[in-house]
């Protein structure tokens, strides 16, 4: 058994593969998640599910039992991780991150069974089957450079984060000033001007809600040239981060 185990572990976990890339196992792996959310996605199109809809259940059922073996094989394989060892351990692991996304993975094929005569429920759960692709981070590195980038520039994006607040609110409570008088509907309340702050800050413009008056036009030019700097901030940050993570990474392998 810690044989069979060992070589489990060799093919399915990451660090345990020793060699350049991913493990034979694990590319299979990374194929058929592709596969299940594209069938995932085309299941969506009625006219296409309607003319063969036994194929479609066979297939998910199929990467369903596929995916839960793996899930098993991976709680028993982590064993050989001495953190992860004995029972308590294997409760550790399934309470990781990366054995929740698995975990995740596979609920919507057997929750399905429950909303079978609820259209709105089976369209969600068809929905969450794509949360699969979020199973490939496991295989990239750029995940875990990500991570720790978010990790070591956590304050700065909380800072960004509440500037982009305080200008929505901000913007708001101006629109709402001059505009609630000539478009009570739009911005009669600062949260109803909120949805026009959110769409100007983020530079989408919908164009469906906007100022008619002169200080209204005034105040909305403030906010969408502010809005230009605040969403680059955290863009700029991140990008930082990031270089400084893979930099840090490859010196360390170096």
């Amino acid at each position: 058994m810690t044989k069979t185990r060992a070589r489990l572990y060799y093919q399915l976990a990451p660090e345990g593969w020793k060699k350049f890339g991913l493990s034979p196992t694990n590319k299979l792996i990374c194929l058929l998640i592709l596969l299940a959310a594209l069938t995932a996605i085309i299941e969506t199109e009625a006219s296409v599910r309607d003319t063969a809809p036994f194929l479609f259940n066979t297939l998910e059922t199929c990467f369903a039992l596929i995916f839960t073996i793996e899930y098993l094989a991976r709680i028993y394989a982590a064993g050989e991780n001495p953190r992860y060892s004995g029972i308590s351990g294997r409760i550790r692991y399934m309470l990781s991150w990366w054995a929740l996304v698995d975990l995740l993975a596979i609920l919507p094929f057997f929750l399905g069974f429950l909303a079978i005569n609820n259209a709105f429920l089976l369209r969600l759960l068809r929905i969450v089957r794509l949360l699969r692709l979020s199973r490939l981070g496991r295989f990239s590195q750029a995940w875990s450079a990500l991570a720790e980038a978010v990790k070591a520039r956590m304050h700065e994006l909380l800072l960004s984060l509440g500037l982009a607040g305080l200008l929505l609110l901000f913007s708001s409570a101006c629109l709402y000033a001059v505009e609630a008088s000539h478009q009570p509907e739009a911005f009669g309340s600062v949260p109803r001007a909120l949805w026009w702050s959110i769409a100007t800050l983020t530079t989408v413009g919908y164009g469906d809600v906007t100022p008619i008056t002169a200080w209204g036009k005034l105040f909305a030019g403030i906010t969408a040239i502010a809005g230009i700097g605040l969403i680059a901030m955290p863009t700029g940050i991140l990008a930082a981060a990031c270089s400084n993570a893979f930099q840090k990474k490859n010196a360390r392998e170096g």
